[in-house]
């Protein structure tokens, strides 16, 4: 017997239950439970990967130089990555988040800076501070997601996890506010690190213009779509 057949006979059983005396307030309660149980996707794992075309992932690091710049703020934004989600439905604790950011691919898009002073940064960025050559991509892996639900396909996350930069693995977490709407997620967030914690330096080199606080701040407005 397939499951749709299943589903109808509970749904059959449980209206007839209607007119059984002493039981008014249970069938509808029943027939929900039974029929959530026996749904095969009710608590199947959706799995999501992440489109960086239509995301936005963004570092916000605050001018820490003497240059004619400063107190401009560094925005360096993310262009290529990839990743994957997981998330069940009625289990928190199951979901998983794994990102993978092409280091060469962090470029400044801050409009403070004119278009020959973003190339000049950019190459900082690569060759001195992320040392794209030696370190080609930034890693992270979940290890732990706690949170709630906060109403049908919306959810308040805090994903623990393993943060690679710069070939120093770290834990960090990363709250989200998550939605899964159809086919498609958006999370949505902010997180800061320590760059120091990751041997990430300010350029000394060149015109020395990637010159920050040890703070940076991360907001990202991710979207991915269910494999």
């Amino acid at each position: 017997m397939n499951t749709r057949v299943k589903i109808l006979l509970v749904l059959i059983i449980g209206a007839l239950c209607l007119t059984c005396p002493g039981v008014e307030s249970l069938p509808r309660e029943v027939i929900a439970a039974s029929a959530h149980r026996l749904d095969p996707q009710a608590n199947a794992t959706n799995r999501f990967t992440l489109n960086s075309a239509q995301s936005k992932f963004i570092a916000h690091a605050l001018r820490g130089g003497l240059l004619w710049f400063k107190g401009h703020e560094h925005l360096v934004a993310a262009r290529e990555f990839t990743g994957e989600a997981q998330i069940t439905p009625e289990t928190i604790t199951h979901a998983s988040l794994q990102l993978v950011v092409k280091a060469d691919s962090m470029a400044e898009t801050s409009d403070a800076f004119t278009e020959p002073q973003k190339q000049i940064i950019n190459k900082e960025l690569r060759e001195i501070v992320l040392e794209t050559g030696k370190y080609p991509e930034i890693v992270f892996k979940s290890t732990e997601v706690k949170g709630k639900l906060l109403a049908a396909g919306q959810y308040d996350l805090k994903i623990g996890g393993d943060l690679t930069l710069h070939g120093v693995t770290r834990q960090i977490v990363i709250p989200a506010r998550v939605t899964v709407t159809g086919d498609n997620l958006r999370a949505v967030g902010e997180f800061s690190i320590d760059r120091s914690d990751f041997n990430v330096k300010a350029t000394s080199a060149f015109h020395g213009m990637v010159r920050v606080r040890k703070k940076v701040k991360f907001t990202f407005d991710i979207v991915g779509h269910r494999m």
